[in-house]
């Protein structure tokens, strides 16, 4: 009776010991160490995403492995996640640390690299609202000023045509703005003023287009008004030289010589030598035309190119010269001679 007590005993205490290690899940990606003074042992982890066995020779892991340990190992396997392209495993995996971690410096790490994570994977809302998340949560943070610049790179990645939606354009001009102003010697700074310089460009060129439609509808007044703020607003923009011109013609257009003359002297003194100058010159001129040189190729020239022409048109029967050159039409004409 005794013995079968003791063997009762014994297998509902291994079985207690069983479970109790079976429900104590190790860090997976662990996969083998070597034994350093003092007991703990210097680990390898394997990233079962990549394949890939890493040596982790900055991270002591113990022979029992702490929760800091293998939230550590779960870290680097995220990372090698994020560097092999699978940010989506890679934020669960960052999302994983943080939630292991929560009062640790890892924490916080695990949060901004599963904001990347979204970003890099295109997904800017959800990248937005982790970064404004990652903000509120850890507002000692020393990457702060990299998440205020990483939310207006969201909107800027944004930006797909500024004929049609101006949001992402405001947005992250808006957000590159704080970072300037908040983190001025900081290199996220330097890139914001670059990137605000482009998105400047970008509203330019939505005022324009909207000036052009206007002009083409013959609605002067709105088109006067467009080409305004392109250049009040916008005078450092590749846009203001054609905006004064059309200024010229939209103050001839309306009867107003004075103001046309006034936007055509200021053309012609910064772009005197320009295309738009000469442009606006012919609106008080109707009879000034620019002059075109036209360098006649030579004979052998052309003979070489006519060579050309017709060992391709041998070569399919189906085919028409429509035109030689850049697409003016002059050269086909000066070949038609020869």
């Amino acid at each position: 009776m005794f013995r079968i007590l003791l063997i009762l005993l014994l297998s509902v205490s291994l079985l207690f010991s069983c479970s109790k290690n079976k429900a104590k899940k190790g860090p997976s990606v662990i996969v083998g160490g070597k034994v350093k003074e003092g007991g703990c042992r210097k680990f390898d982890f394997y990233c079962k995403r990549t394949g890939r066995v890493i040596d982790s020779s900055d991270i002591n892991v113990s022979p029992e492995p702490t929760d800091q340990e293998i939230a550590i190992l779960i870290y680097y396997e995220a990372v090698e996640a994020l560097k092999a392209g699978d940010a989506f495993y890679a934020e669960k995996k960052f999302r994983e640390v943080e939630s292991l971690m929560p009062q640790d410096k890892w924490a916080s790490k695990a949060s901004l690299m599963a904001s990347f994570a979204e970003y890099s994977r295109n997904a800017y809302s959800n990248a937005i609202f982790a970064l404004e998340r990652h903000m509120k949560y850890y507002p000692a943070d020393k990457n702060i000023p990299y998440a205020h610049y990483l939310i207006a790179m969201c909107y800027y990645e944004q930006i797909l045509d500024e004929k049609k939606d101006l949001k992402p354009l405001l947005k992250a001009k808006e957000k590159f703005e704080f970072v300037m102003q908040m983190y001025p010697n900081t290199d996220y700074a330097t890139d914001a003023r670059f990137k605000i310089d482009l998105i400047i460009d970008q509203l330019a060129a939505k005022e324009m287009s909207i000036a052009r439609y206007y002009m083409k509808t013959k609605k002067w007044i709105p088109a006067l008004n467009r080409l305004k703020i392109v250049v009040n607003q916008y005078d450092k923009t590749i846009f203001v030289e054609e905006a004064l011109h059309r200024l010229v013609e939209v103050y001839y257009r309306l009867g107003l010589l004075e103001e046309a003359k006034q936007a055509a002297s200021i053309l012609g003194y910064n772009y005197q030598s320009g295309e738009w100058y000469e442009r606006s010159y012919k609106v008080f001129n109707k009879k000034y035309n620019t002059k075109k040189i036209l360098h006649l190729p030579s004979k052998i020239f052309l003979k070489k190119r006519m060579e050309i022409i017709q060992k391709y048109l041998k070569e399919d029967n189906n085919a028409t010269v429509v035109d030689v050159g850049c697409g003016s039409g002059e050269f086909a004409n000066i070949l038609k001679k020869y």
